[in-house]
């Protein structure tokens, strides 16, 4: 009697158990997880419930999953960051990257190379982030994160960017305190004086709002000193942009021409806390500085692309470019992640992204290493071979599949629910 009891007792509580086990959204299986802030580079299963992950573990149960992604044979990693985009597209003629024709709305140029957050790079400001905020952020599906612009008028070129008097610091930092949850920086762009006007507004608005600011700093002939900006003006956390650009002589260069090395202030700057990013662009990239540079062991802090409407069709392309660029160049493919999404959330402070931690927000890349002879250039005409080259295979943003290359999810598409409604049917998630 006691064997049947304890018999019975079993098989109720496996049934128990199925019953109420985990039921998750998305389940991934068998790829290989790269999570730098987590320090997983394996073979892993991740598991994702409401927008989160749940687990990052071998062998995760797909029996109450309602869909089950094959990874295998496929790299799994957190949605990439793209931490210089231009993404405050208009309709106003003569406005540029402000409100203009020259910026990308993002969601169209995002998820199919695994980008789940941009960081749009000073195209609005104070005056017209409101504006930016419901044309673009509100109505976008990837992330849109924003730094602001030092002059008000924003990213409109020409002499509205030259404008000293339409540099606010208070202006700034009041708006940026007022959304904190997207406003993530200060970027000082194309100002072409000599003095260090923008520079320091930029860093007073930094210290008020708590962020950090982006340079992209250059077009003065002869150029500041980027001894004196690194060690005299910018704070640890500041961001240099356009690392690797060649632009001499309005714009100094990472590598001392009389040595072929890296110059002693760029070390010394990095040894303060300065972050230097990629911020490809249009003409933001040389071979001719980068590979020296990544010889020496000078890696970006950050991988991003600096893309809006001339630079996606030039030597850039794509986020998925930039990084190929850089695994070919020598930087060792975890690293590459690392600079494409832990250490761009740490540089903006949102430390929540960027990762595969239990709870953090469910963004997801899963990419493939494709094998063969690839051709890469720069915008000067320098060409290199490759043998790997990322390419897309899934985004997920906020725990919802927002792109399957090869159909690799299983179902294809959430089981739906049909609501009937008169004489026609919603169907509803």
């Amino acid at each position: 009697m006691k064997k049947l009891f304890l018999l019975c007792t079993a098989v109720v509580c496996m049934l128990c158990s199925n019953l109420y086990a985990q039921q998750y959204n998305i389940v991934i299986k068998g790829g290989h997880v790269i999570d730098p802030k987590n320090n997983i580079d394996q073979i892993m299963d991740v598991a994702i419930i409401d927008g989160k992950v749940a687990k990052v573990a071998a062998n995760i149960s797909t029996a109450n999953a309602i869909q089950v992604v094959d990874a295998k044979g496929l790299y799994v990693s957190p949605g990439f960051i793209d931490l210089h985009t231009h993404n405050f597209q208009g309709t106003e003629p003569d406005h540029y990257l402000n409100d203009g024709f020259d910026a990308l709305t993002p969601d169209g140029f995002t998820f199919r190379v695994g980008v789940t957050t941009v960081v749009d790079a000073g195209c609005a400001g104070w005056r017209n982030f409101a504006l930016f905020k419901k044309n673009i952020v509100d109505r976008s599906k990837t992330r849109v994160l924003a730094m602001l612009n030092v002059v008000g008028e924003g990213m409109r070129g020409g002499a509205y960017e030259q404008d000293t008097t339409d540099m606010n610091s208070k202006m700034i930092a009041l708006v940026a305190r007022g959304n904190k949850d997207i406003i993530v920086g200060i970027k000082v762009a194309h100002f072409e004086g000599h003095e260090w006007t923008a520079v320091d507004h930029a860093v007073a608005a930094g210290v008020m709002a708590n962020i950090p600011v982006m340079i992209d700093f250059g077009g003065s002939t002869p150029a500041l000193s980027l001894d004196d900006l690194f060690m005299k003006h910018l704070r640890k956390g500041d961001i240099y942009t356009h690392m690797y650009a060649g632009l001499y002589p309005s714009r100094e260069e990472i590598i001392d021409p009389a040595t072929g090395k890296v110059k002693p202030y760029f070390l010394e700057a990095r040894k303060k806390g300065i972050l230097f990013d990629v911020g490809y662009g249009g003409i933001s990239f040389t071979y001719r500085e980068g590979i020296p540079a990544m010889k020496e062991g000078f890696f970006p802090n950050t991988i991003s692309t600096d893309i809006h409407s001339e630079s996606m069709n030039g030597s850039m392309k794509d986020m998925m470019s930039v990084m190929s660029k850089f695994l070919n160049m020598g930087m060792p493919l975890k690293e590459v992640i690392k600079a494409s999404t832990w250490n761009s959330a740490q540089a903006v402070k949102k430390e929540m992204l960027g990762n595969l931690s239990e709870d953090a927000p469910a963004d997801v890349t899963i990419f493939d290493l494709r094998k063969g002879d690839f051709g890469f250039y720069d915008y000067t005409g320098i060409k290199e071979k490759g043998t790997e080259k990322f390419e897309c295979e899934m985004t997920i943003r906020d725990g919802k599949i927002v792109y399957d290359l090869n159909g690799i999810a299983t179902p294809e598409f959430p089981v739906r629910q049909v609501v009937k409604k008169g004489a026609s049917e919603h169907h509803k998630l």
